[in-house]
């Protein structure tokens, strides 16, 4: 299995930081991201679209020509933090579109892309899923044009059956899985069951390890907090069998996000530690 690093790891040092975070010394750049991967030797990196500092096709081109130099596998992100908003945001609907040619730019394969979040996860899952299966099916021609899939991430917002509902909704070629592994933890959906539902569909992943955070409420996002992957509940080895059976050609992108205060402000080590145990770990299967 291939190994790689989404750059929501570094969140904080991009500039967006939680409330209950500290303040980065130093502001991190997309390229100064990219030559972290590169250090750490990593197959391939999801770029997520909020970092950039524009979207011109002058720049993009730099970036191509940095992730060709290091010969990376690349997913386009798209979507952060809520995306279509449950399907009710159609000028973010417009902007999700014109992400396709920022995607062919940076020769992505795979963009990415977020329907709803926890922001909405308490409103009719329903009435969101029949919304979005509505813009994924218009979405979806335009993948095909561009030759470019789709991958809708589980958001803290849907379980495995509910992202099956979307998927069989388009039934298209073109719109498959973002894989999450924490964020099914954080519905209360067990990762490995699915990724063995959902492991024909997923074109890219976030391997994120989660435990509890003991001093927050059970109805805080980050009650599951991240962790080192491998250092938390998640069965990252059961998850990527599953994935290999389905035969998934991607990457497994490590992912963090709210770090358990075990680990605040460790990032780099954090992303260094998962690193090392996918590749000791899943590297082989």
């Amino acid at each position: 299995m291939k190994i790689g690093i989404d750059s929501y790891c570094y969140h904080r040092l991009f500039g967006e930081v939680y409330p209950h975070q500290n303040q980065p010394e130093k502001l991190i750049t997309v390229e100064d991201f990219l030559k972290k991967a590169k250090d750490l030797d990593v197959d391939g990196v999801s770029l997520e679209s909020c970092f950039f500092p524009s979207f011109e096709k002058a720049y993009l081109t730099e970036i191509k020509g940095m992730l060709d130099d290091y010969n990376f596998d690349r997913v386009w992100a798209w979507g952060h933090p809520d995306g279509l908003e449950g399907g009710k945001n159609t000028k973010e609907f417009g902007l999700m579109m014109d992400s396709f040619e920022c995607a062919k730019n940076i020769d992505a394969p795979v963009m990415r892309v977020v329907g709803s979040s926890l922001m909405f996860r308490n409103e009719p899952h329903h009435e969101q899923i029949k919304r979005l299966v509505d813009m994924f099916k218009e979405a979806v021609k335009k993948a095909e044009d561009y030759n470019i899939k789709i991958a809708i991430e589980n958001h803290i917002d849907f379980n495995s059956d509910e992202i099956m509902q979307i998927l069989e909704g388009v039934g298209s070629d073109y719109l498959g899985v973002n894989f999450d592994t924490g964020n099914f933890v954080r519905v209360l959906d067990d990762p490995v069951k699915a990724a063995q539902k959902l492991a024909p569909y997923v074109f890219a992943t976030h391997i994120k390890d989660v435990k509890l955070q003991e001093d927050v409420t059970a109805d805080t996002w980050h009650f599951f907090a991240s962790t080192p992957v491998g250092r938390g509940l998640v069965d990252l080895k059961g998850v990527a069998e599953a994935l290999k059976a389905a035969d998934y050609a991607g990457f497994l992108a490590v992912e963090i996000d709210s770090l358990h205060p075990d680990f605040q402000g460790q990032e780099e080590a954090v992303v260094e530690e998962s690193i090392k145990y996918l590749k000791n770990t899943v590297g082989n299967i």
